[in-house]
């Protein structure tokens, strides 16, 4: 029995080819933050909640509509205790109407340490979105190599081997959908046990260019590609992604037969497809969010704080959102245009993000100092040019999105960004979007938005500008194609475009 809206077409037919999907051939999904984390309270209870993250968000539509197998890092001592008492057997999702089943990859913590907070993080996460500053870092030293070879290889190790004890007894290899550059490996020790495997693995974040991965050791960035290339499927946020995977595949592997017309690679016998799927947002569940009394009553507060032009920013405070340039290039809109004083505010809704990491701590530090600079220079006893939100509120950050004038999405580059669709769906006022061509939703977005270089501060004074001075029919044109595209271009549709790759390739 389905669970999609009945009302709803496009979800039903999701849901069909889901189970298509499903007939003969089981499905495991892989991600190092699972759907559920469980919490053991006081009493001797355990206790699971639903998993945080957009990779869980988006895959929703599945989890309540199909049967299959999710394995992911045990996250706490939670799941490391019902993994325990299960004796590794698979534990059935506790969270009502979720049909999955949840096997948790157990490591040693220190081996995890040096996975997640060595070389996933402070490394890849920093190479993939051009964050390093090269001539200072990164540093790979003796500390790194030993990450890779006793922290990245195991932890890959263990879940492959999860899903390879998954794939045991099944008289048809399984369709294995592998996310996110935590799990680059995997693929290779799955093809290597089980080459009948259909494997995807999606990508959430940027691919930077063959000369950024030159910053990592040879055998590292070597053994990313072709373990990747052990994949049948290869996805990416946007076409720039794409391309860039295939010319770091062209560089790096010289066996590689790389067609960029086809966007497909052929090595060691194997043929892998490099596809793009946007992912996006439902906005019918969005849209229940907003219209929620907890959301409805910050809306009434926040109104409180609105003056005739309203900047609003939601974002994980985190040096690849450049939040400071955002406030810089306010601070310049306020120097050159005087009328606008007591005439406009800026809600920053910064959601506290891996405060234990230096570079995070001093960044938060400095957008702290704009903020208050700002204020200082031009705030008066009836207005506060800033207003900032330092907290993970999502139901907040949302209410704050139907009252935006201009909103800022200005990241120095980024996987998706999905604010930017998000803001479409909830605003009230028909407001703009200032949006950086960096983004990955820029591809789909820019026939709506005002475009700008996310280092030019001038460009993005002049954007926000311009936003807050458009006439009410271009307005009204922008935005009705932001909110067609993200309608049409939904969470729906980027399942479907995988599902039915995945389909035809039997």
């Amino acid at each position: 029995m389905v669970e999609a809206d009945l009302g709803d077409p496009r979800k039903n037919e999701l849901v069909q080819l889901c189970e298509k999907l499903v007939q003969d051939r089981r499905l495991i999904i892989l991600s190092n933050r699972g759907p559920v984390e469980h919490q053991l309270a006081a009493n001797g209870q355990m206790h699971g909640r639903r998993g945080t993250g957009g990779v869980v968000t988006a895959l929703n539509t599945l989890t309540n509509n199909i049967d299959f197998t999710w394995i992911a890092s045990a996250m706490g001592e939670g799941d490391r205790a019902i993994t325990e008492a299960s004796e590794g057997a698979n534990i059935k999702s506790p969270i009502p109407g979720q049909r999955l089943s949840l096997r948790y990859v157990v490591t040693p913590r220190r081996v995890y340490h040096k996975f997640y907070n060595v070389f996933c993080n402070p490394l890849l996460w920093f190479l993939q979105h051009y964050m390093w500053s090269s001539p200072y870092t990164p540093n790979v030293d003796g500390a790194v190599h030993d990450a890779w070879e006793n922290g990245y290889v195991p932890v890959n190790k263990a879940f492959a081997d999860s899903v390879i004890a998954e794939a045991e007894g099944s008289e048809t290899a399984p369709y294995v959908v592998i996310h996110d550059y935590h799990l680059y490996l995997v693929p290779m020790y799955v093809r290597q046990a089980v080459p009948n495997a259909t494997i995807c693995h999606f990508v959430h974040i940027p691919w930077p260019a063959p000369a950024y991965w030159l910053l990592l050791p040879a055998y590292i960035r070597n053994s990313i590609c072709r373990a990747l290339c052990q994949s049948d499927i290869v996805g990416f946020q946007c076409l720039r992604d794409a391309r860039a995977f295939l010319q770091t595949c062209e560089e790096f592997l010289p066996d590689a037969v790389v067609d960029h017309q086809e966007k497909t690679i052929e090595l060691d016998g194997r043929k892998v497809n490099v596809r793009v799927y946007p992912l996006s947002i439902d906005p019918s569940e969005l849209r229940r969010i907003a219209d929620s009394p907890r959301s409805l009553d910050y809306e009434k507060r926040l109104e409180l704080l609105c003056l005739e032009n309203t900047i609003v920013r939601v974002d994980r405070l985190e040096p690849s959102k450049n939040v400071v340039r955002g406030f810089r290039a306010y601070d310049l809109l306020l120097e050159r245009h005087p009328e606008l004083h007591e005439k406009v505010t800026f809600l920053a809704f910064l959601a506290p993000s891996r405060t234990r990491v230096r570079q995070y701590q001093r960044y938060a530090e400095e957008v702290e100092q704009h903020v208050q600079n700002v204020n200082n220079t031009y705030g008066t006893e009836n207005w506060t040019p800033i207003h900032t939100f330092y907290e993970n509120n999502y139901t907040q950050a949302i209410a704050g999105l139907r009252l935006y004038d201009v909103l800022l999405v200005n990241p120095v580059i980024d996987g998706m960004n999905l604010v930017a669709k998000e803001g479409p769906v909830v605003n009230t006022k028909e407001g703009m979007i200032v949006l950086s061509e960096s983004v990955g939703a820029h591809d789909q977005l820019q026939g709506g938005v005002l475009s700008v270089s996310p280092t030019d501060i001038e460009g993005t004074m002049q954007a926000m500008h311009s936003a807050i001075a458009m006439s009410t029919d271009e307005r009204s044109r922008r935005f009705s194609d932001l909110t067609d595209v993200v309608e049409k271009e939904d969470v729906t549709y980027w399942l479907k475009l995988q599902i039915e790759d995945m389909l035809n390739l039997n």
